[in-house]
């Protein structure tokens, strides 16, 4: 659906990644390029994005209103799916990324309000107001901070619901305080010492995925 692309290339500028290429989006939707490409000629004919082969993908200003909406759609979905469904976090994007397309405004209205009107989504992601304003995430991607960082992670990507759940296995999940001790890349770890709600510590390693799957807020000083 075209909702899925505009959504796709949305969420890349979110997480300041560079503009998506057609070969990205089609690896990610899992459909060949050639489809791809056909469908953003479409959506560049509707006015929803600027495509300029081999310089990726930009939204207009329609193509952001509606992709913004989408996410909003899909991050509602998800709190309500772990808050009164009892989902656990790694299961939520597939079954939202079904249901986004099938509810109703007014049923996603009733699904906030139901919810207190969330700010921030299982995994941490800000979910967008009504307005299309996005609240403001305070955090840095656990791949750019140096060794002797401290800060609790704040938001996790949701694409691997595989990493996910050896997050849990790790006991790593949003507000743990983790303090990064080495990044190993020889060894593809990020060498790191989480404390546990009871005050004590483990040293954990974290696979180097996680370098860009975790967003981590720094302690203040």
């Amino acid at each position: 659906m075209a909702e899925d692309y505009l959504k796709l290339v949305w969420k890349s500028g979110e997480r300041g990644d560079s503009a998506l290429a057609t070969r990205d989006i089609a690896a990610i939707l899992r459909v060949s390029a050639s489809t791809v490409s056909g469908n953003l000629r479409k959506l560049d004919r509707d006015g929803l994005i600027e495509h300029t082969p081999y310089h990726g993908v930009v939204l207009t200003d329609l193509g952001h209103r509606i992709a913004v909406a989408m996410v909003r759609r899909h991050r509602l979905i998800e709190t309500y799916l772990v808050r009164r469904l009892g989902y656990g976090w790694d299961e939520v994007h597939a079954e939202a990324e079904a249901l986004e397309h099938a509810v109703s405004d007014t049923f996603l209205d009733r699904i906030d309000t139901d919810l207190g009107h969330p700010t921030h989504d299982p995994h941490g992601d800000p979910i967008p107001g009504t307005d299309g304003v996005v609240p403001e995430v305070a955090g840095t991607l656990l791949s750019t901070v140096s060794a002797g960082t401290c800060g609790t992670v704040g938001r996790v990507s949701d694409d691997d619901p595989g990493l996910l759940r050896y997050f849990d296995e790790l006991g790593v999940a949003l507000g743990t305080h983790l303090r990064v001790e080495d990044v190993r890349d020889y060894a593809g770890v990020i060498a790191v010492t989480r404390t546990a709600s009871d005050g004590s510590e483990a040293l954990v390693d974290l696979p180097a995925a996680a370098g860009t799957a975790v967003w981590l807020t720094p302690d203040a000083h």
